[in-house]
């Protein structure tokens, strides 16, 4: 009996570890969208996408509305102040209009600044996510879908975090760089010279958002990959954009100290922040245009 209530004991305990962590499952499905790193594969169902995250398609399909969910409420509470609400009412985005947003995985993020975005603005505002995890500036300008086809109005970028990753990064030295700061800058700007000129006009860049050097530099998984990220390099392509003549919105200070344990990604608190910088950096540029063609106009 010990001997056999002990093997059935081994047994039953050895279930778990074979099965999906529910944990790791909830982050895989928040930051990972493999229909849009897999498009070569053409339209994926359901079932093929929860099949890749070892769920059910009714699951699959149960958790990513609960992520959306989280997000419409995020915005929900944001519209409660009447002072913000005011600012989303003044957005220059208009019924009709589609906005294009680029980016990796603070971007692709199901509880991103940009999901909660989408339940800021009216209906009839058309809204297309192409930030994919893990993306570079030179993936982004290999294998993004043509911006002119797609025919925006509008373009927010968030880019050139993971251009910043550094490979061999640890006590032996600072390691190099993914993609180094001057392709980095090109890429850049060779992604909003590719718009369409009506586009060009209306295109809002979004830097980084900021690294948490201590948890990132510590970060087991980090660690054992010999990857990092340096929050100098960041600022780096942060300090680019903000000399543009483009409208940048800096994120650092919105998302400080709002990160997840690796330094890197942003929890949902970190991307209310950014959404909410995003959102009075917009309001404060229409109440300037606004300003300008009334004093132009008299």
């Amino acid at each position: 009996m010990t001997e056999s209530r002990t093997h059935d004991e081994t047994r039953n305990s050895a279930k778990p570890s074979g099965a999906p962590d529910p944990a790791l499952i909830a982050k895989l499905l928040r930051f990972q969208q493999p229909e849009k790193s897999l498009r070569y594969l053409g339209e994926l169902s359901d079932a093929r996408l929860a099949d890749l995250f070892g769920l059910d398609p009714d699951t699959y399909r149960a958790l990513l509305r609960d992520l959306d969910d989280q997000a419409r409420n995020t915005a929900a509470e944001l519209l409660k102040d009447p002072a913000f609400a005011d600012r989303v009412g003044a957005l220059p985005f208009r019924p009709g209009q589609r906005i294009v947003a680029l980016g990796e995985s603070t971007t692709a993020d199901r509880l991103s600044w940009f999901a909660i975005l989408r339940h800021l603005l009216p209906d009839g505002v058309v809204l297309v996510d192409l930030a994919v995890s893990g993306l570079t500036t030179t993936q982004a300008l290999a294998q993004l879908p043509p911006l002119p086809h797609l025919r925006p109005d509008w373009v927010l970028c968030m880019l050139g975090a993971n251009d910043t990753q550094r490979i061999g990064r640890g006590t032996d030295g600072p390691g190099t760089r993914l993609v180094s700061g001057p392709e980095t800058e090109r890429n850049l700007l060779a992604l909003r010279e590719l718009a369409a000129p009506p586009v060009a006009d209306r295109w809002i860049w979004l830097t980084p958002s900021s690294v948490d050097q201590e948890r990132a530099d510590a970060y087991p998984h980090f660690r054992r990959a010999g990857i990092g990220w340096s929050a100098e390099d960041v600022d780096g392509v942060a300090d680019f954009l903000l000399g543009r003549p483009e409208l940048t919105v800096d994120t650092r200070s919105a998302a400080a100290g709002l990160h997840l344990d690796d330094g890197i990604h942003l929890t949902p608190e970190g991307q209310r922040a950014v959404a909410v910088a995003l959102v009075e950096a917009l309001a404060e540029a229409a109440a300037k245009t606004a300003e300008a063609t009334e004093v132009a106009a008299s």
